[in-house]
C-alpha cells in the first residue's frame, strides 16, 4: 500500500498513527496492496476554502474525501481486488481537537484524527451516511475498523464515538 501523509497544518499530529490506521482500514476492506492513497493535514483556513469550493458550505470541516479511481472492496472473498488510485483525504486537526473535546466520550485530537482517517477511507470506497441505513452501515464499519486497530495495538479504554456529521 502506498500511503503518503503530508502535514501542512502547522499542528503536530501523530502522522504514523494516521498512516497505520489508513493501512489497516484498507487491508480490512481488502483493497489491492498496490493501491495509492494520499492524506493531507491542513489548517482551518485551508479546510474552509476547500469546504466552500467543493461543498458550498461555510466554515472548516473535519474531513473531506476526494476519490480518484472509485475503487470498491471486492464483493466476494475470492474476488481479486482492483488496483488504482484511491484519492485524497484531507484532515483538519483544529476541528478534530474541538470535536474530541466535545464528544460524549472525550478523546484526544489524535484519536479523532484516526477516526476521521477511517471515515475518509470509507468515503473513498463509496460509503456514505446521508440515509439512516447508509449511516448505520458506514458508522458500524467505521467503529469495527477503529476498534480492531486499537485492539491490535493493545490500546485500552473506549474507542472514540463517531463525531463526524
Amino acid at each position: 500500500m502506498s500511503i503518503d501523509v503530508n502535514n501542512e497544518s502547522g499542528t503536530e499530529v501523530d502522522e504514523q498513527a494516521i498512516l497505520d490506521i489508513a493501512r489497516y482500514a484498507l487491508a480490512r476492506m481488502r483493497i489491492h496492496p498496490l493501491s495509492e492513497l494520499s492524506v493531507i493535514v491542513v489548517d482551518a483556513d485551508a479546510m474552509e476554502q476547500l469546504h466552500i469550493q467543493w461543498m458550498d458550505l461555510p466554515g472548516p470541516t473535519d474531513v473531506m474525501s476526494f476519490p480518484m479511481d472509485e475503487l470498491r472492496p471486492p464483493s466476494k472473498d475470492d474476488d481479486e481486488p482492483p488496483q488504482g488510485l484511491l484519492g485524497d483525504i484531507v484532515l483538519c486537526p483544529e476541528v478534530a481537537q474541538k470535536q474530541g473535546q466535545e464528544a460524549e466520550t472525550q478523546h484526544s485530537m489524535d484519536e479523532e484524527l484516526q477516526l476521521l482517517t477511517v471515515h475518509g477511507v470509507l468515503h473513498l470506497l463509496g460509503y456514505d451516511h446521508e440515509e439512516p441505513d447508509e449511516k448505520a452501515e458506514m458508522f458500524g464499519l467505521q467503529a469495527a475498523i477503529v476498534d480492531g486497530w486499537r485492539a491490535e495495538r493493545g490500546l485500552t479504554g473506549p474507542s472514540p464515538a463517531p463525531t463526524v456529521s
